[in-house]
């Protein structure tokens, strides 16, 4: 898929909430209106949207997708382009296993992609370590 990125660590031992507080904070101070899911079993989703002019050349249902699955120990980050998930918060468990999460993008949409991240990929890896 066009701009979907993913991360796999192991033998990490990093906190998963304190990961997703750390992404939601990140993207929070980059000016992103952020939805997350509550934590699950089986992982965790975080949504955001960015207002203003971004928005009229995205769509409007459109927002940058992280989930977060796995253990301490072996997890996976995956970041991409989704639809924004009215109810997202009470879909956790659904939403991870949607194989739909994740759009394939136009070109001019995979410029803003790429950018922000990359940005939020380098942010992580300086997280975890």
């Amino acid at each position: 898929m066009i701009g979907q990125k993913e991360l796999h660590y192991e033998g990490k031992t990093t906190d998963l909430g304190a990961l997703r507080s750390h992404i939601e904070s990140y993207l929070e101070a980059e000016g992103f209106k952020v939805q997350a899911s509550a934590p699950h079993d089986q992982g965790t989703v975080l949504q955001a949207q960015k207002a203003g002019i971004l928005r009229g050349l995205i769509d409007a249902d459109r927002a940058l997708t992280v989930t977060i699955t796995g253990t301490p120990g072996d997890f996976t980050v995956r970041i991409g382009i989704g639809r924004w998930l009215e109810h997202l918060a009470v879909a956790a468990f659904e939403t991870l296993f949607v194989s739909e999460l994740f759009l394939v993008v136009d070109t001019a949409e995979s410029a803003w992609n790429f950018e922000i991240e990359d940005k939020l990929l380098k942010d992580i890896k300086a997280f975890v370590g």
